[in-house]
């Protein structure tokens, strides 16, 4: 079976993503639409169970008895931004490399039993983590986790399996950045916003660094990587937890530990002024996207400046984008009270990650319209917001929605298992949704202006511009 591997980045509503999946937590607030009240709140669930196996793999289990299902998802608190810049790529490819055998599994076979047990598989890389997945009946859950910790121990491959992977690798780039302009857009957008961290890296690597990747180079970033006391098992569904305990001290449990190597991503030096980048490309309709240095949240409880001013930029990414009723759809697109500019904007605030943030606007200028008018505009809104404020009523609309987004989750045990995932990897509680939700009701309308003065000036500026080429 052919596989889709992904590479996911943090901010997944711009186009330039090389991903279908969304790393969370994102505060991305393209499209959803707000609830007008308050849902009522849900049945409590069964609260999530955690084990630590002796080699030092974790184990979180959350009972969801509504079907007979369960999701199983392998955690690795490894991402793009652990490679160091000869490896730019490598933790994606790993990831299409872990499809491809072990000794006890040939090339191929490893999706084809999922299938016959009734599950379907699939995995994805972020800048922060990488996981693999599949979702499958419940009672097949011992052979789904055999399978798993088969290949997390034993990952084995030719170097020609590896060749043809890597061709993989590159069509895929090929096809998802660099035959589409507002990808390449992103791309250099963010190798101009950050000049040391990791995060100025694609996910998929440059195409020069695929080219040149070795297969060594791959099965050592396993070898450092891939290690127990690096890796969470979440398993969610129709399951006992003790059943599950064992399963996993029987399968996971028999990987020996290994000591991690030292994590030393390097430090993003202040920005001192603005910065932009033009690109041009096969595109008919210029675009733009404008990101702001902010801060990020770096737990739920943390209850000082920094938290708050983080939770506020939460808000704010609401206020202005997510729904029709939003300050930039009705200024900007439906031109209320003026003038018509744009054909699309967006706002989206990643709130947490192992790395900085960065609170982003992208723009696509309506036929006509100058990139510089829309800029111009966008930062109005922002001054807008930061001059008069925003309205209670705004803001609830906005707290409404995570609410509701926190109720609609429970009716996904995918949802509730990369939730589950994405807080172990950031070393967060597992609860931290919850926690989130109520630390929000503490920010009011002058946490909000107060942010939207702080942050939003030039000195923090990356201003990135995609521009028709010539024939375009």
């Amino acid at each position: 079976m052919a596989r889709v591997a992904v590479a996911v980045s943090a901010t997944a509503w711009a186009a330039a993503a090389a991903a279908g999946v969304a790393s969370a937590p994102s505060v991305s607030a393209g499209g959803a639409a707000a609830a007008s009240a308050a849902p009522p709140p849900a049945a409590a669930p069964v609260q999530p169970q955690t084990f630590m196996l002796d080699n030092g793999l974790t184990v979180i289990v959350q009972v969801d008895r509504r079907a007979p299902t369960a999701v199983q998802m392998l955690w690795l608190r490894v991402g793009a931004m652990d490679e160091t810049d000869a490896e730019a790529g490598v933790a994606h490819v790993l990831e299409h490399m872990m499809f491809k055998g072990t000794p006890s599994v040939p090339e191929g076979e490893f999706s084809r039993r999922m299938a016959a047990l009734g599950g379907s598989d699939n995995a994805f890389t972020a800048r922060d983590m990488t996981a693999y997945f599949v979702q499958l009946p419940a009672a097949q859950l011992p052979e789904a986790m055999r399978l798993e910790a088969d290949r997390f121990a034993h990952n084995a491959w030719s170097d020609e399996a590896f060749r043809r992977e890597r061709a993989v690798v590159q069509e895929e780039r090929r096809q998802r950045i660099e035959e589409e302009p507002q990808a390449q857009l992103y791309e250099q957008f963010m190798a101009v916003a950050w000049t040391a961290h990791p995060y100025r890296r694609p996910i998929i690597g440059w195409m020069g660094h695929l080219q040149a990747l070795q297969a060594e180079t791959v099965r050592d970033f396993y070898r450092r990587w891939y290690v127990p006391g690096n890796a969470a098992l979440v398993v969610v569904g129709d399951v006992d937890p003790p059943q599950v305990r064992a399963w996993a001290q029987a399968t996971f449990g028999a990987v020996p530990a290994r000591a991690l190597p030292p994590r030393q991503p390097d430090a993003e030096p202040p920005q001192r002024g603005p910065r932009r980048v033009e690109w041009r490309g096969r595109t008919q309709q210029p675009h733009m996207l404008m990101g702001w240095r902010v801060p990020r949240l770096a737990h739920p409880d943390a209850d000082d400046e920094q938290a708050r001013d983080a939770l506020a930029l939460v808000l704010l990414a609401g206020v202005l984008d997510g729904h029709s009723a939003a300050r930039l759809e009705r200024a900007l697109v439906q031109g209320q009270g003026g003038t018509r500019l744009a054909d699309a904007v967006a706002a989206a605030y990643g709130l947490a990650g192992r790395g900085p943030e960065l609170f982003l606007l992208s723009a696509t200028p309506k036929a006509g319209v100058a990139v510089e008018a829309l800029e111009a505009a966008l930062k109005a809104e922002i001054a807008r917001v930061a001059r008069d404020g925003v309205t209670e009523a705004e803001l609830q609309r906005v707290k409404n929605q995570w609410m509701a987004n926190e109720v609609y989750k429970l009716d996904s045990t995918f949802a509730q298992a990369r939730e589950l995932g994405t807080h172990w990897v950031l070393g967060w509680p597992l609860d931290a949704q919850r926690r989130i939700l109520e630390r929000l009701q503490t920010i009011g309308a002058a946490d909000v202006q107060r942010v939207a003065q702080r942050y939003f000036r030039d000195e923090g500026l990356t201003v990135g511009v995609l521009r028709p080429e010539a024939g375009s």
